[in-house]
């Protein structure tokens, strides 16, 4: 695996997700590092990715009430183990549960194994809530996949707050987990 800075030379092999989330990123001024590597569909597979990158990247969780009418996207240090009774009671939402892959694909054109903070770009009519781990915001750089699990970038924690956020109308929840 090899980094690079910016997006890609070409968009030839790559979904227009992908290509959707680095024409944001430059629209929006967001420099970001990039690596390519194989599809990364658990947390074990991301830890080489980090070592390329340099960061932690994030867990990222879809999650939704029971009544599936309430969604949420978590995202929380790869290492700490999530528990929905730690996570309830400060959304006020009880019942909490993965989210189906088709509501995945609803509201973030992502599948199951890419979800990602870029994501909430496809959320047009904010239906999902970005929760975020305070311990997240404690770093200078977050890691995330651009829609797809074949890439992951590297971006300023600074620049998700105060740009990427504002820009595809997303406020976020701060959360306190201590994975025990």
């Amino acid at each position: 695996m090899e980094r690079y800075k910016g997006r890609p030379e070409s968009a030839e092999g790559r979904l227009l997700k992908e290509i959707r989330v680095y024409d944001l990123l430059d629209k929006l001024g967001i420099e970001y590092t990039r690596t390519d590597h194989e599809a990364a569909m658990t947390m074990e597979d991301c830890y080489e990715i980090d070592k390329v990158l340099d960061i932690l990247i994030c867990k990222n969780l879809f999650l939704c009430n029971r009544q599936k009418t309430a969604f949420y996207l978590l995202m929380m240090p790869g290492e700490k183990s999530f528990k929905t009774k730690e996570l309830s009671g400060q959304i006020g939402s009880a019942r909490l549960s993965f989210a189906p892959p088709e509501a995945m694909e609803e509201l973030l054109d992502i599948t199951p194994g890419s979800v990602s903070v870029m994501g909430l770009m496809n959320d047009t009519e904010n239906r999902v809530r970005l929760l975020v781990d305070e311990d997240v915001l404690k770093g200078e750089y977050v890691g995330c996949h651009p829609c797809v699990n074949t890439s992951s970038l590297r971006l300023l924690v600074d620049d998700l707050i105060r740009k990427f956020l504002p820009a595809v109308h997303h406020e976020y929840t701060i959360v306190h987990l201590t994975g025990e």
